[in-house]
């Protein structure tokens, strides 16, 4: 029981430092705006429903059918803390190296450029991609099997329509050279997706 406990209280501390990254990020020049694509807004609360059904109910912090089998509570405490832990620091690689041209909006800014370096040289969207590590951390620390698995479905569903938002924006945008990019490195999982 005390790694479930220990589990929990680094992934809720993963969750602290994630949202520390964008609250006290250094807020660069304001660019002028020349495309937005509000659809995007969609799949926004499409995640943040996911990360609700996360995160409702009350811990579990054991793993009942698992518990019998030696050592697997730790594997998957392990799992869960290096998921967190690694998820937040592709974020704020990942809103670092982009700038000024990060936004919650899907949009495109006066001399906005193509990003390729950094955590987007591994895939396409780092910061959705620790948004989904840090969604899965959280079910594995909380317990509640059933709930991850619908909120990774959910997940998934809101994170395509922001990918496809943010994606069809840079197209327009950068053409051929974003083809070249998105052809060589995956969206959202590396090597897989």
């Amino acid at each position: 029981m005390p790694i479930a406990y220990l589990t929990l209280f680094v992934v809720l501390f993963c969750w602290l430092a994630f949202i520390a990254i964008f609250a006290f990020r250094k807020r660069p020049p304001e660019a002028a705006e020349r495309k937005r694509d509000s659809q995007a807004v969609v799949g926004i609360v499409i995640q943040m429903i996911a990360y609700f059904v996360a995160w409702a109910g009350r811990p579990r912090l054991q793993i009942p059918f698992l518990e019998a089998l030696p050592g697997v509570e730790l594997l998957i405490a392990v799992f869960a803390i290096a998921l967190g832990v690694g998820s937040v620091v592709m974020v704020y690689r990942a809103v670092s190296t982009l700038g000024k041209q990060w936004a919650y909006a899907a949009r495109i800014v006066e001399g906005h450029k193509l990003i390729t370096g950094g955590p987007y040289r591994i895939v396409r969207h780092p910061i959705y991609a620790g948004m989904f590590g840090l969604l899965i951390a959280s079910g594995l620390a909380l317990g509640h099997w059933g709930r991850l698995l619908a909120a990774i479905a959910l997940f998934l569903i809101g994170t395509l329509i922001r990918t496809n938002a943010e994606e069809r924006l840079l197209r327009e945008t950068f053409g051929k050279e974003y083809d070249d990019y998105a052809r060589r490195v995956k969206a959202l999982i590396p090597g897989i997706w």
